[in-house]
């Protein structure tokens, strides 16, 4: 089932991302909205569910996920972690993973969350949404590329039904 929700949702590398609203979460945005049903990220999760907004992500975003689904601290949640894999293989649209230019990036503090910012930034997605202070304190340098790095609740809805 994973190899085809893949497939499914595989976006070419050559597909301008531009022509739609387009969403990068960080894994804590991810666990937010399929283990600890925060109720911030909940519109930020109906918008993805219901097509208005198109979620990004990469192979090592959905290991990440993976790897942090077992992670014993996240037992007591009681969560599917299956069940929660193929949500993201159904939802998100997987890019591959970005190969960075010869040209100054935004570089985040944390190591572990340059993924977030150089996929957001390669794939020209509208918004990063994230709870980690590294890319947050990358807001402002990333507003000059178009991107909106928000906490969920912060995030609002432009293409919802009036």
């Amino acid at each position: 089932a994973r190899q085809q929700a893949t497939r499914v949702n595989t976006v070419p590398a050559d597909t301008s991302a531009a022509a739609e609203p387009g969403l990068v979460a960080d894994t804590q945005v991810v666990l937010d909205w399929l283990v600890f049903r925060d109720a911030a990220a909940g519109p930020l999760l109906e918008a993805v569910r219901a097509g208005r907004l198109r979620w990004w992500a990469t192979p090592a975003m959905r290991g990440e996920l993976q790897h942090m689904l077992q992670h014993p601290s996240l037992a007591r949640w009681g969560h599917d972690a299956e069940r929660a894999l193929e949500f993201f293989d159904r939802q998100a649209a997987l890019w591959p993973a970005p190969v960075m230019p010869l040209v100054p990036r935004l570089v985040c503090s944390d190591p572990d969350d340059q993924i977030f910012i150089d996929a957001a930034l390669t794939h020209r997605a509208t918004w990063l949404v994230t709870r980690d202070r590294a890319l947050l304190k990358l807001r402002r340098k990333a507003q000059g590329y178009g991107l909106h790095i928000v906490r969920p609740g912060e995030w609002r809805d432009t293409n919802a039904p009036a």
